[in-house]
């Protein structure tokens, strides 16, 4: 069974879904132009989902689209975000990430968004001022702080934002358009998406809220203040973060890294990234850099190189030793170093036939995605 660390407990527990075979997983993503940081957690989701799937569950993964962007002060939709989001989406499925079930733009979820408010208004935790605004009331929620080990460390939060006047003589849509709410026209806080989606599309409890660790605080504190205000419980039972991305040691969220996009200029299969990332234990922080991209491709085209080879020698069954311990390296808050350590000292093994070698890099290819047969037949 697969065990993660849960950044609010601070221990790792087994992450399994009550009642059922289905586990139901967010993904805090694409809230701004990310060049490589949003894809180590969407990589993070992408492990848990392969990894319960091995176990036979379930997964049904959610994640918001935030498609509002500050312009001039304000927030509407931005039109340049479409390009963003496209490229996000083309990466993750280039770096073989498996597409969420639920995928809304904050723009198409707005009555969600409406209704939350609303709800939050009617229990006491948020309250509506004379300008139209609606804050959220820090004070009514006391356990705020407690993922980020930042408590007593809120002050109130805008939920709904009015809609600014456009300048005198301007042609009064350079902030977007804005949306009819019962507190007057406005748009939404930033925090309110990653409440409103996944309590619409996977209930008012769910197993596992994954994101950044830079956005914990106090993003996520957010979220998680608005949920549970909004259900009277713990709305996601787990949070699981991954660590800092850095690329040649400038954040990798900046729009001056190089997105992988440039990776494949660069001559480079993109999923050497993926390779890369795995090479680190999710919650460690990450300074990638071309040195490491081009070992890694190199790594990720020897290992294709092996796997052709022992393709051509009679199949053999799975070798259940090793096997054994690459899934415990998995299971246990996928530690995909120890896996693909384990792997290579398979690889290394000449009393294992190249037949059982296939096999079993081939089972676990399942979860890491590297794409290992892909030069069958071409050697």
């Amino acid at each position: 069974m697969l065990r993660l660390h849960d950044t609010l407990t601070r221990q790792v527990v087994p992450v399994a879904p009550a009642g059922s075979r289905i586990l139901r997983m967010y993904t805090c993503t694409a809230h701004e132009p990310s060049g490589l940081a949003d894809l180590r957690p969407a990589l993070l989701a992408d492990l848990v989902r392969r990894v319960a799937e091995r176990a036979g569950l379930r997964v049904l993964a959610c994640r918001s689209v935030s498609d509002l962007a500050r312009r001039n002060g304000g927030r509407g939709v931005n039109g340049d975000r479409d390009s963003e989001i496209a490229s996000f989406d083309a990466d993750a499925l280039a770096l073989n990430m498996r597409a969420p079930e639920h995928s809304p733009r904050t723009s198409e979820t707005m009555g969600l968004v409406i209704e939350l408010i609303g709800r939050l208004i009617e229990r006491g935790h948020a309250y509506a001022t004379p300008e139209g605004a609606v804050f959220f009331d820090a004070a009514s929620f006391p356990t705020y702080g407690e993922i980020s080990g930042k408590p007593g460390s809120a002050s109130d939060w805008p939920l709904w934002e009015p809609a600014q006047e456009p300048p005198q003589g301007s042609a009064g849509d350079d902030a977007g358009p804005v949306w009819n709410g019962p507190w007057g026209r406005g748009l939404p806080g930033h925090d309110l998406e990653c409440s409103a989606t996944p309590l619409r599309f996977l209930g008012p409890r769910f197993d596992l809220y994954v994101g950044r660790a830079d956005l914990c605080f106090p993003h996520h504190e957010r979220a998680r203040a608005q949920s549970n205000a909004a259900t009277g419980q713990e709305a996601a039972v787990h949070w699981a973060h991954s660590g800092h991305l850095l690329f040649e040691g400038r954040p990798a969220g900046t729009g001056d890294v190089v997105p992988l996009s440039g990776v494949v200029a660069a001559g480079l299969d993109p999923l050497a990234v993926r390779l890369a990332l795995l090479e680190h234990h999710y919650r460690r922080p990450v300074d990638l850099t071309w040195d490491a991209l081009r070992a890694a491709d190199e790594e990720l085209r020897r290992l294709r190189r092996r796997v052709a080879e022992w393709a051509e020698s009679p199949s053999r069954p799975i070798n259940g030793a090793h096997a054994e311990r690459v899934q415990q390296a998995l299971d246990d808050d996928l530690d995909t170093p120890a896996a693909l350590r384990l792997l290579r000292e398979l690889e290394a093994d000449e009393s294992i036939e190249p037949g059982s070698k296939f096999e079993t890099f081939l089972h676990f290819d399942h979860v890491l995605a590297l794409d290992l047969p892909a030069d069958i037949g071409r050697i």
